[in-house]
């Protein structure tokens, strides 16, 4: 099992860029389901999940700022 990510610990360059790449996991993840059957069916509600942690963090950065 993974370790799971620690966002609060990022700086603001990091959050966006992990973002980034977590927005182009999903886009990925979109067009391989739409082909044929995933191995990991939650996958991409993992991503989602994970996307919506970073934005959460990066909005509780700019408040504190």
């Amino acid at each position: 099992m993974a370790k799971k990510l620690s966002f609060k610990d990022m700086k603001p360059e990091e959050i966006k860029k992990t973002l980034g790449e977590k927005r182009e996991e999903l886009r990925t993840l979109r067009f391989q389901a739409a082909g044929a059957r995933a191995k990991d069916p939650s996958a991409a509600a993992k991503v989602r999940k994970d996307i919506a942690r970073l934005l959460t963090e990066e909005t509780a950065q700019k408040k504190n700022a």
